[in-house]
Order: C-alpha cells, then structure tokens, then sequence
C-alpha cells in the first residue's frame, strides 16, 4: 500500500501532481518541509518517520529590482538599494547610531534660543487680562455698595441747570449701626431720628472747582413742598427756621428743595454719610494727618486736642468735625475745621499707599461706599469726580470757602443776599468765583 498522499509517489522520478508527465512549473524547487522537532540531517529519514529521505533545502536567490538585474542582492554593488541594515545606519547620521542607536548623536542641533519678544507680549497679555477683570469686577462690587435711597424727582418747582455739576455733601448725625457702646465712645447722644451735622455744596467745573460750607444754623424759609414719604403736597406759609430744621422735618428732599429755593441753584446729586461711616473711613485708611493750630477741648464732643500735627483716628476725626462749642464763631468754625478735615481725608484716602495696596484699598472703599447714602441717579464716575474735586480743593486748584453771611437774626445767621446772587450767577456760568465768604 503507497503510504505517500495521492498524487505523490515514492519512485525516485521527477513528478508534479496527480498524472503528471513529470513537468514542473518554471523555476520550481522542490517544497522544503517543515517538520515538528529537531532538524534532520541531509540524506537520512527522520527517526520513525516514513517516505523518502529529507532533500538538503535548496532556497532560490532573489532576483534584483535595480536596473533589471538579476541574481543580485539589495547591498550588492553601487546600483542595488541599500536599506542601511548592513551598515548600521538605518537612523541617524551616516556615523551610526542615533538617537535611538548606540554612540548616535542628535540630528536636532543646538537648542534654539528662547523667543523672548513673544514670552514679553504673552506676559503683557495676560497682565492687561487680569488688570481688566479686576478693575471690572471691582467696579459691580463697589457699584453695588452705593444705596440709592434718595429719590430727587420728587423735588418740585426746582431751578433750571447750570454749566458743571453741584454736589450737596450731608454730614448727618445718624446713629445707625452704633451699638450704645459705640455711641458712648464717640460722644453721639442717643437722639431720634436724624439730622444735619454738616452742610456743603460742591461745584465742579472747566474754571476751578468750589467748596461751599452752609452753616447748620442758616436762616431759611421753607417752601412749598411735596412730602418724601405722603407724596403730600404741602404749601408755603412763609415760615423761617435754621437750615437743619428742614432735613429734620422730611429728610433728604425737603433739605434739597429749601437749598434751592433760597439760592436759586440746581443741586445734580445728593450725598450723604453718618456718624458710624465716617469713623469707619477714617479708621479704615489708617488715620488721617492733621496740623491743629490751637489746642481745643470740647465735652460735647469729646473734643480733647493739642495744637501741633498729629494722626486723628476714627473717634477723635469725628469730635474734630462736631467741635463748636470750643470756639467763639461757633457754627462758623466748624464749618472750616469739616472743610479743612475733609480735604485732608480726600488726600489720604488718594495716595500710593491706599489705591496701590489692596489690604487698605478694599477695606477703605467698603467702609466708605457702604455707609454713603446717595441719590438714585448717582453712579460711580459721578461719585469719583466727586471725590477727586475734594482732593483737587485741598491742593489748591479750587475755592473753600463758607457762604457769605451778611449778620443774624434771633440767633440764626443770615446770608448775604447780594453775594449769594453773585456766587450763584458765576456757579451757573461756570465762572471763576470772585465771592469770598465769611
């Protein structure tokens, strides 16, 4: 029985398939076998196995893709193809190696230098970026500190405007917030209700910039009025009283309505502050520096001060501006120690060492903004050029002065008319001001 596969014979002829005739395909070799175990030698039957002895194996050479050569390796010669793997230099420079190879060196060259003008730009960017986000996050954090409880449109029969911006600055003796150890402190009293401590018009303009004090103790009439809370109209009875009287009656709008009426000047915005935020301000920026030029005690106010410089804190910034019982003009006096501690606060407030440190800059503004009480038009920019204007007095680029008084009647001062005339006219105009007051 033939133990070969069908198609195959162990005769030692030359056979290709089943009935062949001995032919072979073209270049034919025989078929090397592989087998499972160790290699047998050439000539000799595998042990146990079966069939013919194992043919040495015969493997055709290649022939060669260059120039249609034949018999020829990749490597042979100049005109076959060189893959590099004979020579090692598959990667890398023609020295051998690489970066991955042994002894290569680095096809990369020298590191380039750093681009410099690019790190600056992307530095300034990201700079201007962070400037931008603070500034605005820090403008809706102090923009939504300010209360607007002051509504000006309910002030009627009211004069018409004029060139620059009137302010009207309020000192109030409010008590709000103060706890009774607090108002023991500062010398405050326990008084209801509120009413004016300080009294100022400020005129910004192009031709200078004007501080007007109104003594609290001013003799005004009242006129008709429309209520703040009633919405009451209420008419004139041609009733005199001291200026404060009128804030004291029905606050902020009565206050600006009388303002106008015995001037004949618009007031653009109302601003007002309270005994607990101005101590807070002063406390809250470090101390305000001021040069007394006599010393001064008052008991009302706790007022106890040398003459000479020295930093006033929050609670005797405060006994400075409320003094009146200490000086002979009284009310007149303390309308410039207000002016003048103002002006220095304004000062303080604007240095380097305030706006550029944020642990001061913060605290300050939030001391300052939450305790002010302002009219419902009154925005950031208004309150800012407000400020600076103060800032711009104190150095000498404006006017200080009180509003001039022509004598008194039973107590309270009078204002002289035809000055006060003047000095309006020449506000309205945004004139430069001639008027000196008292």
């Amino acid at each position: 029985m033939n133990e070969w596969p069908e198609g195959w014979s162990d005769d030692d002829g030359p056979r290709y398939g089943r009935g062949s005739a001995g032919a072979q395909p073209e270049g034919a070799q025989v078929m090397r076998q592989v087998r499972r175990g160790g290699q047998v030698p050439p000539g000799q039957r595998a042990p146990g196995g079966r069939g013919r002895p194992s043919a040495p194996p015969q493997v055709p050479r290649q022939p060669s893709y260059v120039d249609g050569g034949e018999g020829q390796n990749y490597a042979d010669g100049p005109a076959g193809y060189d893959s590099g793997y004979n020579t090692g230099q598959v990667y890398g420079s023609p020295g051998g190696g690489g970066p991955a190879g042994p002894g290569g060196t680095s096809p990369r060259g020298p590191r380039p230098a750093p681009n410099w003008r690019r790190r600056i730009k992307w530095t300034a960017i990201t700079l201007a970026t962070v400037v931008v986000v603070t500034s605005v996050a820090t403008y809706f954090w102090a923009d939504s500190k300010l209360h607007r409880d002051v509504d000006l449109s309910k002030v009627i029969d009211r004069p018409a405007g004029g060139e620059g911006t009137n302010y009207l600055i309020v000192g109030s003796d409010s008590r709000a917030g103060l706890s009774a150890e607090d108002k023991k402190k500062l010398h405050t009293g326990s008084a209801e209700g509120k009413r004016t401590d300080s009294m100022m018009i400020l005129h910004v303009g192009d031709n200078g910039d004007t501080l007007i004090s109104l003594p609290r103790d001013s003799d005004v009439e009242i006129p008709s009025y429309k209520g703040a809370e009633s919405g009451k109209t209420y008419p004139a009875t041609g009733r005199r009283t001291k200026l404060n009287a009128a804030y004291a009656e029905d606050g902020p709008t009565l206050l600006v309505r009388t303002i106008e009426y015995n001037t004949g000047l618009h007031i653009d915005h109302y601003v007002e502050i309270g005994f607990a935020g101005f101590a807070n301000i002063v406390d809250a920026v470090g101390g305000v520096e001021m040069t007394i030029d006599k010393p001064f005690k008052d008991k009302w106010s706790g007022a106890d001060f040398q003459a000479g410089k020295q930093t006033l804190n929050g609670q005797q910034a405060l006994a400075f501006v409320r003094t009146r019982h200490a000086f002979a003009a009284s009310d007149l006096q303390r309308t410039k120690n207000q002016q003048k501690f103002l002006s220095a606060l304004a000062h303080e407030v604007a240095t380097p060492s305030t706006v550029l440190n944020p642990f001061k800059f913060y605290p300050t503004m939030g001391s300052g903004l939450d305790s002010l009480i302002v009219d419902k038009d009154m925005g950031l920019w208004d309150l800012a050029s407000m400020f600076w204007a103060m800032k711009g007095v104190s150095g000498g680029d404006g006017t200080s002065m009180n509003m001039p008084i022509s004598g008194s009647r039973g107590g309270n001062l009078v204002w002289d008319k035809a000055k006060v005339k003047t000095l309006v006219d020449e506000l309205k105009n945004d004139e430069k001001v001639t008027v000196t007051g008292n």
